[in-house]
C-alpha cells in the first residue's frame, strides 16, 4: 500500500500501473529531423540512440550533457562526444557541455545549444532514462516558451540488469529510483519549484 511518502512491499497491480505510467517519459518523435538532447549518464545507450537517428537523417544536431559522474569519474559529455565521433557522427553535428552535476544543470548549461536548435527550427527530443521524469520537467521549467517536444526513454543497467517497465518493482535499484521519481516530482510541482507538464497528442506539452 501507499501511505504518503512511504511505499510498502505489497503494491497491487493497479498501483504499479499508475506509477509506471506516471514516470514514463517515452513519447518518441515522428520521423522528422529533431535536435537530440542527451541527459548525462555514464552509460553508452543514449549515444547509440542519437547516432542511429543521425545516420537516418533525423538528428542533424545532437546536444550532449554531463560533467563528472559521481560513481566512476566518467566525464559524461566528453564520453558522449567520443562515442558519437566513433559512430561517425560529424563533428559539426555535435554540441556538448561537460560541467553539469545534475539534471537541472544538464539543461542550464546546454541553453545556448538549445537556442541554436530553436533558431534552426528544430523540435527537441529528450533522450533520458525511461523513468527519469524530472528530465522533461527540467526542460519545460527552463524553457517555458518551448514548443511541444518529444522524449525517447531508454532502460538503464544496474547490477547488470536493465530497469524495465515490467521489472522495476522487483529490481533492487530500479524500485528505489522509480518510487523517488514518482514521489518527488508531484511534490515539487505542487509547491511551484518546477513547471508541470503533460503528455498530449503525441508530445510533451
Amino acid at each position: 500500500m501507499i501511505h504518503g511518502d512511504v511505499v510498502s512491499d505489497d503494491l497491487n497491480a493497479g498501483q504499479i500501473a499508475e506509477i509506471t505510467a506516471y514516470v514514463d517519459i517515452h513519447v518518441p518523435p515522428p520521423d522528422v529531423p529533431t535536435a537530440i538532447l542527451l541527459f548525462g549518464t555514464n552509460q553508452a545507450i543514449p549515444a547509440r540512440i542519437a547516432a542511429d537517428r543521425h545516420r537516418r537523417g533525423l538528428a542533424p544536431l545532437i546536444i550532449a550533457t554531463g560533467g563528472v559522474n559521481r560513481h566512476d569519474g566518467t566525464v559524461e559529455g566528453q564520453m558522449f562526444h567520443r562515442l558519437l565521433r566513433e559512430a561517425d557522427v560529424a563533428e559539426d553535428a555535435i554540441r556538448y557541455e561537460d560541467r553539469s552535476a545534475n539534471t537541472w544543470q544538464n539543461v542550464e548549461f546546454a541553453l545556448e545549444h538549445l537556442a541554436e536548435a530553436a533558431a534552426r527550427d528544430l523540435p527537441i527530443t529528450v533522450v533520458s532514462k525511461r523513468y527519469h521524469r524530472r528530465a522533461v520537467h527540467a526542460v519545460r521549467t527552463s524553457l517555458p516558451e518551448l514548443r511541444p517536444f518529444y522524449a525517447i526513454g531508454w532502460e538503464p543497467l544496474y547490477a547488470a540488469l536493465a530497469v524495465t517497465r515490467g521489472n522495476w518493482p522487483s529490481h533492487p535499484e530500479g524500485r528505489r529510483r522509480v518510487i523517488r521519481e514518482w514521489q518527488e516530482i508531484p511534490r515539487r510541482v505542487a509547491v511551484g519549484e518546477i513547471s508541470d507538464i503533460t503528455r498530449r497528442d503525441g508530445a510533451w506539452r
